[in-house]
C-alpha cells in the first residue's frame, strides 16, 4: 500500500484503499489451534510465557515493539500508554528505554497479569519509571488527571468476523467501532498532552477509512508514519 507520508487528515483519507475482499480477510486471519494452551514467545533475546487465551504477537505488533525499543516511537522520559498490551512486550521495551510512566492497559485480565509478570521479571523496579498496569476497557481505568505523551495500539480492527471464539474476537475482529470509542475517550478525557502522539497500526483487513474518519471526527490529525505491504500506522 503506497501512502503519501506527508498526507494528513482528509488528504490521507482520500488515498486509503477499501478493505480486502471478505473471503480473503477471513482466510488471512484464521486463528491458530493452540490459543487455549500454554505457549512461549521469544523476541529480542527475551522469553515470554503465553498463558491460555493470550495472543502471541504477530508482525504488526512487532512493528510497534521494534520502534519503541529503538526510539523511533520515543518513550524515554515520557508518559506512555500501551493499549491492548497483551504479553507486555512493548511495555518491557518502554521500560528498558526509560519511559517515565508506562500504563499497561488491556480489557483481558489474564493479559494484564502476563504483562505485569514479564515486566517485573525483565525490567524490574526502576526509580525513574512508574509501571501502572490496569484491566481497562479502552481508557476507562485511568484517573481523570492522567495525560499521555505517547499511545500505541494495534487494535483488533479486522473488518470481518473470523471466529465465534470470544478470545479470537477480542484479539482480532472487534472492528472499527472500537477505534471510535478509543478516539472518543482520548478527546473527552483530554488524555493527549500537548505535542503528544498516537500510533495506531492497522492493515487493509480493517476499514482504514473508518479508522481515520473516527480520528478526524474527534479533532485529531492522522497521518501515515509507517508504510509497509499491507500495513499502515496512523
Amino acid at each position: 500500500m503506497d501512502i503519501d507520508r506527508d498526507a494528513i487528515g482528509p488528504a490521507l483519507l482520500e488515498q486509503l484503499p477499501p478493505p480486502l475482499p471478505a473471503d480473503l480477510i477471513i482466510s488471512l486471519n484464521q486463528p491458530k489451534a493452540d490459543l487455549h494452551t500454554t505457549r512461549r514467545y521469544e523476541w529480542n533475546g527475551w522469553t515470554f510465557d503465553v498463558p491460555p487465551g493470550v495472543f502471541i504477537p504477530g508482525w504488526t505488533s512487532r512493528l510497534i515493539h521494534e520502534r519503541v525499543l529503538d526510539g523511533r516511537i520515543e518513550t524515554r522520559g515520557l508518559r506512555y500508554a500501551a493499549m491492548g498490551v497483551g504479553l507486555g512486550v512493548e511495555a518491557v521495551a518502554a521500560g528498558v528505554r526509560g519511559a517515565r510512566e508506562i500504563h499497561a492497559l488491556d480489557v483481558h485480565p489474564q493479559s494484564v497479569a502476563a504483562a505485569t509478570g514479564h515486566y517485573r521479571r525483565l525490567v524490574g523496579e526502576r526509580p525513574d519509571t512508574a509501571f501502572l498496569p490496569a484491566v481497562s476497557d479502552v481508557f476507562d481505568a485511568l484517573a481523570e488527571d492522567v495525560q499521555l505523551d505517547v499511545v500505541t495500539f494495534n487494535p483488533p480492527a479486522v473488518s470481518q468476523t473470523v471466529s465465534d471464539d470470544p478470545d479470537v474476537v477480542r484479539n482480532v475482529c472487534v472492528g472499527a467501532p472500537l477505534l471510535a470509542k478509543f478516539f472518543a475517550q482520548i478527546a473527552e478525557k483530554d488524555l493527549l498532552a500537548p505535542g503528544g502522539a498516537i500510533y495506531v497500526i492497522a492493515s487493509n483487513t480493517a476499514d482504514l477509512r473508518a479508522l481515520v474518519r473516527h480520528a478526524t471526527d474527534h479533532g485529531l490529525s492522522p497521518g501515515s508514519t509507517i508504510s509497509t505491504t499491507g500495513g499502515t500506522a496512523c
